[in-house]
């Protein structure tokens, strides 16, 4: 793609700021409701967008660290669920436990900015 195109980033933020800051105040009742939706999307996409590739590095990094070998994001995902199901890695497992947490935390970021952190607690 050529550099002077505009990341997909910022196309999504100038759109959901033009919804919500000049077209949502005009708006009522249903097409208020929908814009807003809409508005929630695109912001949703654009974190998705900027964060994707760093949290799956990160989750990749872990889980590598967890099963104990290397492999693709998906073929690890897999070996940790073979080893939960036959009790390999146990559901109380402080790396497990830790995680679940970070994965968590890392999909609220991109799904639900505003939600609550769940912090260091189990």
């Amino acid at each position: 793609m050529p550099q002077s195109f505009p990341k997909a980033s910022i196309l999504l933020s100038a759109a959901a700021k033009y919804l919500e800051e000049e077209l949502l105040p005009t708006l009522t009742d249903y097409h208020r409701f929908q814009t807003r939706v809409t508005v929630n999307i695109l912001n949703l996409i654009r974190r998705e967008l900027e964060l994707h590739e760093g949290q799956a590095a990160s989750e990749r990094h872990l889980l590598a660290e967890l099963v104990g070998r290397d492999a693709e994001l998906a073929t690890l995902s897999m070996d940790l669920a073979t080893r939960i199901r036959s009790g390999a890695i146990a559901l109380e497992n402080p790396a497990l436990r830790s995680f679940i947490r970070q994965s968590l935390n890392d999909a609220l970021t991109i799904n639900n900015p505003r939600w609550p952190n769940p912090g260091a607690r189990d």
